[in-house]
């Protein structure tokens, strides 16, 4: 919610459709929001100004995909923290690194995912339920298509539409960016799950209709952070000398080889992430509590780069072991505990 409420986008559209309602949203005038949103490529203004309703739905879903990249780099020295804070669109990562590759996939990815998940609840217009499933059997099965399937074609395809139009330069770092984009909405699609339920007298399965739905978000945050974890360094070919580059492939010596479709990819190789650094899009790691045990990337060592780290002593008091007495009041007792937090200097 913190999130939401610092961004203007959700500060603009989102709060004024809490007051007048969404019908008198679009009589504001798309063309006067959509104008004021940050962040938004003129083909993506466009498109907000066509579809105002849809520009919620595509916040909302940027927004769980900023929200997923902090919970899954929460305990590392980049943890998404600057993602988010001007606006959920717009490219806010310079440097063409792993992290950026993370970014753009898992926002991709929410985008498609909040789109069809709002065609399915018919909260948007222009879509639905997948209506070419229903009605259909599965022989070898022996169920049929029925419910309301998830339209992943549909929000896929909105994605794609909305999030590459941002892309407007021929250069390595676009290669990238689609390239990313496309493995999130992948991830997404490959994902989807298939529900049943059965028909008949008395629990009996007589007859058993099933339908798609969309996989939990947390899901495709694991899945693209393990494709985070083995992403690939590549470099951008040009067709001749001093032409654009056509397309990327694996940074090797004499090797040609394009990356691997569902893949991570990434250009430069990543800072350190110790120093705050707005080119980056590091905070630093000043503050940021570690664990003084810990071997792995939140432990006091790796966080705070070796620059040491503070103690902070903290006491709490509560009732505890508390006993109903014969009659009638509660006997406690005072519990006290001694706790030490560390924070970078």
């Amino acid at each position: 919610l913190q999130n939401k409420i610092k961004n203007p986008f959700y500060h603009l559209v989102l709060s004024v459709t809490h007051i007048l309602g969404f019908s008198s949203v679009i009589a504001l005038g798309a063309s006067v929001i959509c104008n004021k949103i940050p962040g938004l490529a003129p083909r993506q203004r466009t498109i907000c100004q066509s579809r105002p309703d849809a520009i919620i739905v595509i916040g909302e879903g940027a927004q769980m995909g900023i929200n997923e990249c902090q919970f899954q780099f929460k305990n590392g020295r980049w943890n998404c923290s600057a993602l988010g804070e001007r606006t959920v669109f717009g490219k806010e990562l310079k440097v063409g690194s792993k992290e950026a590759a993370f970014t753009y996939a898992i926002i991709a990815a929410g985008v498609a995912h909040a789109i069809t998940a709002a065609c399915t609840q018919g909260t948007l217009s222009g879509c639905g339920c997948d209506k070419e499933k229903q009605g259909f059997y599965n022989q070898e099965e022996g169920w049929k298509w029925g419910g309301c399937s998830a339209d992943i074609r549909y929000g896929l395809s909105f994605s794609k539409v909305f999030i590459d139009a941002r892309e407007i330069r021929q250069n390595a770092r676009t290669l990238m960016n689609l390239h990313n984009n496309e493995v999130g909405r992948k991830v997404l699609e490959k994902n989807m799950r298939l529900e049943c339920k059965c028909h008949g007298v008395s629990g009996s399965c007589t007859t058993k209709t099933c339908w798609t739905t969309l996989p939990k978000f947390r899901q495709l945050g694991y899945i693209l952070k393990e494709k985070y974890n083995h992403a690939v360094h590549v470099e951008p070919v040009r067709a001749s000398r001093n032409k654009r580059p056509t397309f990327l492939k694996v940074k090797k010596p004499y090797s040609y080889r394009k990356p691997v479709d569902m893949d991570l990819v990434y250009i430069e190789k990543s800072p350190n992430y110790c120093e705050a650094d707005p080119v980056t899009g590091s905070m630093g790691t000043q503050g940021r509590i570690c664990n003084k045990t810990a071997q792995q990337a939140n432990g006091c060592d790796l966080m705070c780069c070796g620059r040491g780290y503070n103690t902070h002593q903290y006491s709490r008091v509560w009732q505890c072991n508390c006993k109903f007495l014969w009659c009638c009041y509660v006997k406690c007792n005072t519990c006290s505990e001694r706790t030490e937090v560390y924070t970078c200097k």
